[in-house]
């Protein structure tokens, strides 16, 4: 596969993330925003890994999906007691530090 590919469908990824989590008001929909951004991140690693032979690319983007799972459990336990408290996931609502 050719690299520029690689990196085209990296960046576009990453883009589209990035434009999710700064239309949307849906605070799950911008949670997964967040996790299409890493993963785009995470496909440019690979193939600069790719390119120039080198393990250590890999290696750095299983501990990065090792801890975005750990982040996506702590923040769905977030979005889900927020939803209890305030009885919507808009980020609209989260306008005051103390509920």
């Amino acid at each position: 596969m050719q690299m520029q590919l690689i990196y085209a469908i990296g960046i576009l990824t990453f883009a589209i993330g990035a434009l999710g989590v700064l239309v949307r008001k849906n605070a799950i929909v911008m949670f997964i925003c967040i996790e299409l951004m890493l993963n785009g991140a995470n496909i440019l690693l690979m193939g600069i890994s790719k390119y120039k032979g080198l393990v250590e690319g890999q290696v750095i983007v299983l501990f990065i999906m090792a801890i975005a799972a750990a982040e996506a459990a702590i923040g769905m336990a977030i979005i889900t007691a927020f939803y209890r408290r305030r009885g919507g996931v808009e980020v609209d609502k989260a306008d005051l530090l103390r509920w």
